[in-house]
């Protein structure tokens, strides 16, 4: 005889996924549609930068914060001014008041010389200062749209391939294997216990970073999941899709969708004897 087994692996919405709502619908989507909890992308949504107006959205829909997104993505450079350290900290001091145990960060621009020469022992500083995980996430070479498709910039510091950096927490998102042509369940086994965040998306391999609904796309989302229930993976799952081109109703469905498809896939099946 089996028995399904759910593992307690939360299955947090990304505030970037209602975009362009606002951070406050993502909540009330979020509540609507059954989710577990919240990962806010810091970004020129006022709200996303408050504590106190998140504690407000948080007590109101009854959904946590395990997550926060820093602002060094290029769409927020402005946000918190121009310091990246600044905003690394700013963002732990926001998680340590929603009381969030991760913030997810991606390595260095190319031209952040400064920032990348200390970036791997900033993050293992602070880490230890403040008991925060810092969870590094893997990224892609920038490919040129052109015919030539072969021409690769190699765009962040010191890489954008976390599995052979020295961190101790790991974001992998399964947007980015895709556009960087990666192996997303190779790179999973070399993080072992390293890989502490997930991004759940897909995508189809193209120059264009997708964030396509899971099960959409060419990455093995339903396996990558399977695997993080299989072995006793104690992060959260953030879905982390793009909506911003179809109607409120059709996000609302993506969403739900998104949802589903990660609860049946976390859901185990062990063999008894």
């Amino acid at each position: 005889m089996s028995i399904v087994h759910v593992p307690d692996i939360p299955v947090a919405l990304s505030t970037s996924s209602a975009y362009p709502e606002t951070c406050a619908a993502a909540f009330g989507l979020a509540e609507r549609l059954g989710y577990d909890a919240m990962e806010v992308m810091v970004w020129s949504d006022p709200l996303t930068q408050e504590a106190g107006a998140l504690k407000t959205l948080v007590e109101h829909h009854g959904i946590p914060v395990v997550s926060i997104h820093a602002p060094t993505l290029l769409i927020s450079q402005r946000v918190w001014g121009n310091d990246p350290w600044d905003k690394v900290d700013r963002s732990i001091e926001l998680a340590l008041e929603l009381g969030a145990r991760t913030v997810v960060v991606h390595p260095p621009f190319r031209w952040q010389k400064e920032y990348a020469a200390g970036f791997t022992d900033g993050i293992a500083l602070r880490e230890n200062d403040t008991g925060i995980e810092l969870a590094v996430e893997n990224m892609y070479p920038w490919r040129a749209r052109r015919r030539d498709r072969s021409r690769e910039m190699e765009a962040y510091l010191p890489h954008w391939d976390p599995v052979t950096q020295p961190y101790d927490h790991v974001t992998l998102d399964l947007s980015h294997t895709a556009t960087a042509r990666s192996d997303a369940m190779a790179m999973a086994e070399a993080l072992g216990p390293r890989l502490t965040h997930v991004h759940l998306a897909d995508g189809l391999g193209s120059n264009l970073d997708e964030h396509l609904v899971p099960g959409r796309g060419g990455q093995p989302c339903g396996e990558f999941l399977e695997r993080l229930a299989d072995t006793g993976f104690t992060g959260s799952v953030v879905v982390e899709v793009s909506t911003r081109k179809v109607s409120p109703e059709q996000r609302e469905v993506d969403l739900a969708e998104a949802l589903a498809f990660a609860r049946l896939h976390l859901a185990t099946v062990p063999v008894m004897e």
